[in-house]
């Protein structure tokens, strides 16, 4: 039976949340958990969204991190379609949209990312779509499945991961699809110049059309509906549907409305909390994807918008909110599943980061592993393509933060395992 001596209410209804609200009951907390969702589905993971759900390979039911029973069972009290629009950190309440005022003792914001929005012309077109709800989801996956049947063309802003792997779907369904982006390589931001030529050939061989150097300035239609694209270098794409994939916002607002520290936006943003997932007010604690946390293996300052930093940090979050010593050092971790290839990245090394990139096996077969260096030798971040098994060895090489021989990194005769032995001493 819940113990009303305290309560718990966590803001946020994504997988931290969730996993959240799940930890403080699996660790014995006896107290009043409160989950404030603004969507009306329970809570639910996001990568099927761009991947298995979206290609219609994984029903609506799949996404979901609870069977519905579960949170009754659990007593949680599950708030759906409520935001939160007041926080008073000293009353310690939480105002919700209804009026609702939920009194706590400690405090989880989880209130993840929100899409960047395009700001041109013709954005308020009825095909003009973006991708970070189930609701976006579906209506993004009965579009694809429209444009497929039709020969319709899909033109996407923004060549990250969420814009090729739907441009994957999309030529699944048997659309045509222009990417246009601003850099000169996909994953420019990400991976660097080195490997966005693999990821370019990959779709290129599917038929998707990449165009390069070149940001949108307008979307042109007639009756509501899209019927082409403009681009700042003059050129004009046809396109029946167009899909902003130009990065996410931490959601802070709330945060900051009520005096939170913030992270430098220049930096990323979100909300700034310590290596225990706190913020700067001792009762209030953030994660996910809006958390800018201060990582100690880093050394720095990070946010991370990838499923498994809201599947772990939830879990941490909640237990430093029970008053566990917490010390939250996750090396990141992503992945992604476009057409046949798969692959797993552990690490950190964005542009100008790092010195040289290492291959190990055979990149033109997309069966490799890639080892970003420091100029000591370090490894920084690793990606493999079509080879398994091996995400441990490849967060130890990061985690140990000691120089290893290039050579021996390129060399697929020299297990990764000794290695990262050798590494960590």
């Amino acid at each position: 039976m819940v113990d009303a001596h305290q309560t718990f209410v966590i803001v946020g209804g994504g997988l931290a949340g969730a996993k959240a609200a799940e930890t403080l009951r699996s660790e014995g907390f006896t107290g009043r958990v409160i989950l404030i969702c603004d969507e009306r589905d329970q809570p639910y993971e996001r990568p099927p969204l761009s991947k298995g759900f979206l290609i219609g390979k994984e029903e609506r039911d799949s996404v979901f991190v609870h069977e519905p029973s579960w949170y009754a069972r659990a007593e949680i009290e599950l708030h759906l379609g409520q935001s939160a629009v007041h926080l008073d950190p000293a009353a310690k309440t939480v105002g919700l949209g209804d009026g609702t005022r939920c009194h706590y003792d400690k405090l989880l914001l989880a209130t993840g990312a929100e899409p960047r929005r395009l700001d041109i012309p013709g954005t308020g077109l009825a095909g003009v779509h973006h991708l970070r709800r189930l609701a976006h989801a579906e209506r993004l996956r009965g579009v694809l499945a429209s444009l497929g049947r039709d020969n319709g063309h899909l033109l996407i802003a923004g060549a990250g991961w969420i814009g090729l792997e739907v441009a994957a779907a999309a030529r699944g369904y048997g659309a045509e699809v222009t990417v246009v982006e601003r850099s000169a390589t996909p994953l420019h931001g990400i991976l660097g110049p080195e490997l966005g030529g693999i990821f370019t050939d990959l779709h290129a061989e599917r038929g998707v059309r990449f165009h390069f150097g070149a940001s949108l300035t307008e979307i042109t239609g007639q009756d509501g509906m899209v019927l082409a694209a403009r681009t700042d270098d003059g050129e004009e794409h046809p396109a029946h549907a167009v899909l902003a994939a130009i990065g996410a916002a931490p959601r802070t607002a709330l945060a900051e409305s009520a005096g939170l520290e913030l992270a430098d936006p220049a930096t990323g943003g979100g909300i700034a909390v310590d290596a225990s997932l706190r913020t700067s007010d001792p009762d209030i604690y953030a994660a996910g994807d809006v958390a800018a946390a201060a990582h100690p293996l880093l050394g720095g300052r990070l946010r991370v918008e990838h499923w498994a930093n809201a599947l772990n940090g939830g879990p941490a979050a909640a237990r430093s909110m029970l008053g566990r010593e917490v010390v939250y050092d996750r090396v990141p971790y992503f992945f992604s599943d476009q057409y046949d290839v798969g692959l797993e990245y552990s690490g950190y090394a964005p542009p100008g980061s790092y010195d040289q990139v290492v291959i190990r096996g055979d990149a033109g077969r997309r069966e490799f592993i890639a080892f970003w260096l420091s100029a000591d030798g370090r490894v920084l971040a690793g990606m493999n393509v079509n080879v398994w098994d091996v995400t441990d060895k490849i967060q130890r090489l990061v985690r140990a933060g000691r120089p290893v021989d290039p050579s021996a990194l390129a060399d697929p005769s020299v297990p990764l395992g000794t290695l990262a032995e050798q590494a960590a001493g």
